[in-house]
């Protein structure tokens, strides 16, 4: 199937959306996905851009995405982060990954970042093995480290 990968519009965040539900069913996270599609539109075009998005798109609609934002790194400078790269499960095998990811990499170029930074989860060995393939580390001493929505304010409770 042939593809074309573009910068997302605001139109296409119905279709995202679907695919980062997608993504919550595959990594067994169902209900975790809070946000909409008008969050997506309003956080993601106009004067106060939080991400870039950039979408794989088939005849049938968007079959990929890969949606990034800025980093910075205190060791290296510049950086962007990689929050999703999402096939569609009948896309996966295609290349359409690899076309997603080499976007990705050439916009982080462009930008003179000194680093691109994603999480993998450490079950999916098939997005390891991948990642791994194109050159990447998968840094296995790390963890990832969060405060969600609820963390946040017990936090700021407990300084009062």
């Amino acid at each position: 199937m042939e593809y074309t990968i573009r910068d997302a519009r605001p139109e296409d965040m119905g279709q995202v959306l679907n695919l980062v539900q997608e993504l919550a069913d595959f990594e067994k996270e169902p209900n975790a996905v809070e946000i909409t599609e008008k969050d997506l539109v309003s956080h993601g075009f106009g004067d106060q851009k939080m991400f870039h998005c950039f979408v794989a798109d088939t005849q049938d609609g968007i079959a990929g995405i890969a949606l990034v934002y800025p980093r910075y790194s205190t060791w290296k400078g510049p950086a962007i982060h990689l929050e999703d790269l999402i096939v569609s499960k009948k896309m996966r095998g295609s290349g359409l990954g690899t076309a997603l990811l080499d976007e990705v990499v050439k916009y982080g170029a462009s930008l003179g970042v000194k680093r691109i930074c994603w999480e993998v989860l450490d079950w999916n060995e098939p997005a390891i093995e991948f990642y791994e393939k194109k050159g990447a580390n998968v840094l296995r001493d790390w963890d990832v480290v969060q405060l969600d929505e609820e963390g946040i304010k017990n936090y700021i409770e407990s300084l009062n």
